[in-house]
């Protein structure tokens, strides 16, 4: 229990993050641009609630008065469990069952949303963090789940990702389940040490398979050696098991390579689908280079019952941390990644001008605001400062802020009917470049005085300067 000055100490909670401006319209930048590709394919844009009941998410301990595998939950006044969803696959199907009847088969629909996991943080996950998901719903077969794979390659090139940085690996979950059941783990009895053996093989490009065929067998010391850090138990497997697993979830599989497995029906189903996914792929010109069958992806193998892709970036990219890593991508992996490849640049979002308040008098606050009101007119971010400082303070709140522009009217300059226009980029520049007075006076100024009625023409010019110094590498 956290004592009373934890209590009101201003601190985090673990495992969530704040967001910045620059962050925010990073994302909602990389989003406009997936939105755009999902509506070229035909999907309709549709959003669930946050909150479901908590029996519909799949996450309820029956052996507990409270429900806590995985969420966030609460009762209402009805002693009914809510929880924030998990995922947005739940609340999509959810929707999908209330409004059967009325929605046009197949149902194609996108949606983007915050998600909360209640589950212990760590370096790089969090228990909230963003989805962007689209479905189809009611079509038989794979063609749907080809469209898919080609979709992801194309959100990948929209985000100026090019071909060959990138791959959309594909897998289907009934090989897999195929393979176990032929070597005798089907069944619920067998339902642990098949996540054993998914959790093993999530780990082929980690440990390789030599490692991999440790944690299908008796299991591995983290360390590598006997006694070296700690012990993962493996799933039980013989060697003939362990064998059949890592062959039918090879990276590069041949045909006919299937370690006696190959009569089983569900095996044969899983092999069959993907063989279709992958010549409807191919059919529209989509090469191995951008759409790539994978048995060794299991990503989503706990919980999809057919198909499942993974978008892959090949390029070495640093992550936050600045360590080199190759991405299997979700939104928040994904945005890092285009930020340090440089295709979420934000810089052409402009700071507001900001016009300093002098005198704070009625009638002066309303000269002020009445200019702030014509540069928003004018399309031009702008704000009346609002805080209590005096005009050095003012300045450096400018500073601060990133504003291109202050705008300065004292009571001389009211009388005149004119303002000072004062250009803190060039200013900036200026005083880091230019030490000669002479050479000072023959640049660009960087204060200017106007008549009031030419502020937002004057304001303009400037702010085309600053970006033709942009277009030029020289801001």
């Amino acid at each position: 229990m956290a004592d009373k000055s934890e209590k009101t100490k201003a601190r985090l909670p673990r495992g969530f993050a704040d967001r910045s401006a620059e962050d925010i319209r990073a994302v909602e930048k990389m989003m406009a641009t997936i939105r755009s590709v999902y509506e070229l394919y035909g999907f309709e844009p549709v959003d669930q609630p946050m909150i479901e009941y908590t029996d519909a998410l799949g996450k309820f301990l029956p052996d507990q008065d409270r429900p806590n595998e995985g969420v966030f939950s609460f009762q209402d006044d009805d002693d009914q469990w809510l929880s924030l969803r998990y995922d947005l696959t739940a609340p999509t199907a959810r929707f999908v069952a209330e409004n059967f009847d009325k929605l046009p088969k197949p149902y194609r629909s996108y949606r983007s949303g915050w998600v909360f996991r209640n589950e212990k943080p760590g370096p790089g996950r969090f228990r909230q963090f963003m989805q962007f998901d689209a479905d189809t719903v009611g079509t038989p077969g794979v063609a749907a789940d080809a469209e898919m794979a080609m979709m992801m390659a194309d959100v990948m090139e929209a985000l100026g990702i090019k071909r060959g940085d990138y791959v959309i690996r594909v897998n289907n979950r009934k090989v897999l389940d195929g393979v176990l059941e032929a070597i005798g783990l089907g069944g619920d009895q067998n339902a642990g040490r098949r996540l054993t053996v998914l959790r093993a093989i999530d780990k082929l490009d980690k440990l390789g398979p030599e490692g991999v065929r440790l944690l299908l067998g008796p299991g591995r010391w983290d360390g590598g050696k006997e006694g070296e850090g700690d012990f993962a138990k493996g799933a039980g497997l013989n060697d003939a098991q362990a064998e059949a697993v890592l062959l039918a979830t090879a990276r590069n599989v041949q045909a006919g390579q299937d370690a006696g497995v190959g009569t089983n029906a569900v095996y044969q189903e899983g092999v069959g689908e993907l063989a279709t996914i992958e010549a409807l792929v191919r059919a529209a010109g989509y090469g191995e280079d951008r759409v790539l069958m994978d048995r060794s992806v299991v990503r989503g193998l706990e919980y999809y019952t057919g198909p499942v892709f993974e978008a892959e970036l090949l390029a070495e990219i640093p992550n936050d941390e600045g360590q080199i890593v190759r991405f299997s991508i979700g939104v928040s992996r994904l945005m890092t990644a285009l930020k340090n490849l440089g295709k979420l640049d934000t810089s052409d979002v402009i700071a507001p001008v900001v016009v300093l308040v002098m005198d704070k008098d009625t009638e002066s606050l309303g000269r002020y605001q009445k200019m702030v009101a014509d540069l928003r007119a004018a399309g031009i971010r702008s704000e009346m400062y609002l805080g209590g400082a005096g005009m050095k303070a003012q300045l450096k709140y400018a500073d601060r802020r990133g504003s291109p522009v202050a705008i300065i009217q004292g009571g001389d300059e009211r009388a005149r009917g004119e303002v000072q226009i004062k250009d803190l980029i060039e200013g900036a520049r200026l005083s880091a470049e230019i030490t000669d007075n002479a050479e000072w006076r023959a640049a660009r100024p960087a204060q200017v005085t106007v008549a009031e009625g030419d502020l937002v023409g004057e304001v303009k010019k400037i702010l085309a300067a600053h970006a033709a110094d942009r277009a030029k590498g020289g801001a």
